[in-house]
């Protein structure tokens, strides 16, 4: 079993700034061992995200799933199927340690996200079928379903939404996606109260990705050399992050009443919605010259998830320096430092489109190893998958 968290200070200050800390990390072993109830229980965590990637590294690790992979086996299951039953059994299991903080915060927190297979990302129907079927298998209230925000993603957001299902709209690179992401939710929530629904019940939250942008910019940053290229590293992903909230502030109102929530959601909101809360996603810091916890620190703002990898988790724990709203006042700076990037001929378009298509192409390899050590592991039991 991990280590507790013994000093969770900083992350009972996050939750008093209104941010949700949610774990970026799922194994069967977690659950058995207790640890991820010890961490809902003393260390703040009031959620968990899954990814393919996630899944790569624990079932491939094969700790916890021998019984299951055997049991599969003798059905002679395909590999698709079995890959699927595990995902599921485990964002189940999940869910039930979840389900205390998700009836606590009348649905809000208390959430397991599980992502539909990520060779569906390019494709709106399948994407929408897949959902469907992970919430049924996973049959719990608190699951949310991850669809990548992909230009096919969009309507199958807004389907989705509109059958009612919670979704976790992830991938976000850019401030253009990210605007047609909120507006694919309205439109599903839209459909939602044209179907009868409660739309109290259903939640979404947008994952817009943090360290990756800085990731990539400071690399073309470094490249070009200068004192002012390199000046500006490490100030991208932030300055992205924050102008994302502003777009968030614009549509569903700010938590001061500073910025009035546009018409439209109002009328959703009226009749019961709820906020698309932007989800920090990406959160550990890629270049160890920063501090490991920069994106936990310079993000904080009311009414935000920032889902970390364990390491990160404990760092904020230890040694987080949360002060108070870090995003709010920096607009015109964020704009800036974008402005600046820009300038040196870095393009921003260019970037976050690259990112986007890495993401996917990223999960789909991860699935694929996945898929592969399943395979080889069904074989092994002198069953053809």
């Amino acid at each position: 079993m991990t280590e507790a968290i013994a000093t969770p200070g900083a992350l009972k200050r996050l939750a008093d700034e209104g941010v949700s800390v949610w774990l970026d990390d799922l194994s069967r072993s977690r659950i058995a061992s207790g640890d991820l109830a010890a961490l809902v229980a003393d260390g703040g965590v009031v959620g968990v995200t899954t990814n393919p990637s996630i899944f790569q590294a624990a079932i491939g690790s094969g700790e916890g799933y021998e019984e299951q992979l055997t049991d599969l086996a003798v059905r002679g299951v395909t590999v698709d199927e079995a890959v699927r039953m595990m995902t599921t059994a485990d964002v189940r299991d999940a869910a039930d340690v979840l389900r205390e903080v998700y009836d606590a915060t009348d649905g809000r927190d208390g959430r397991v996200s599980i992502e539909v297979d990520p060779r569906l990302a390019h494709d709106e129907k399948a994407t929408v079928a897949e959902a469907r079927q992970l919430a049924w298998l996973v049959d719990r209230p608190n699951v949310m379903v991850k669809i990548p925000a992909t230009l096919a993603g969009l309507p199958a957001i807004t389907e989705v939404i509109g059958l009612g299902i919670s979704v976790n709209v992830t991938l976000i690179f850019s401030l253009e996606r990210y605007r047609a992401v909120m507006d694919a939710y309205l439109a599903g929530l839209e459909k939602a109260r044209e179907r009868g629904l409660d739309l109290s019940a259903i939640h979404s939250v947008a994952s817009f990705f943090v360290s990756r942008v800085d990731a990539e910019v400071d690399k073309r940053l470094t490249a070009l050399g200068t004192d002012e290229a390199l000046s500006l590293k490490g100030r991208a992903a932030l300055a992205n992050a924050r102008l994302a909230y502003e777009a968030y502030e614009e549509v569903f109102g700010s938590a001061d009443d500073s910025t009035r929530p546009s018409g439209r959601w109002s009328a959703l909101e009226n009749a019961g919605a709820n906020k698309q809360r932007p989800l920090w996603a990406s959160t550990g810091v890629k270049d160890p010259a920063y501090k490991d916890t920069l994106y936990v620190d310079e993000l904080v703002a009311p009414g935000t998830v920032n889902t970390m990898p364990e390491a990160t988790l404990r760092a904020a724990a230890d040694h987080g320096d949360v002060t108070g709203d870090t995003v709010t006042g920096g607009y015109d700076r964020a704009r800036a430092d974008l402005a600046a990037v820009e300038r040196l001929g870095i393009s921003y378009d260019e970037v976050v489109r690259q990112l986007e298509n890495e993401g996917v192409a990223k999960f789909e390899a991860a699935w694929q190893e996945l898929l592969d050590a399943v395979a080889k592991s069904l074989d092994s039991k002198g069953v053809d998958a």
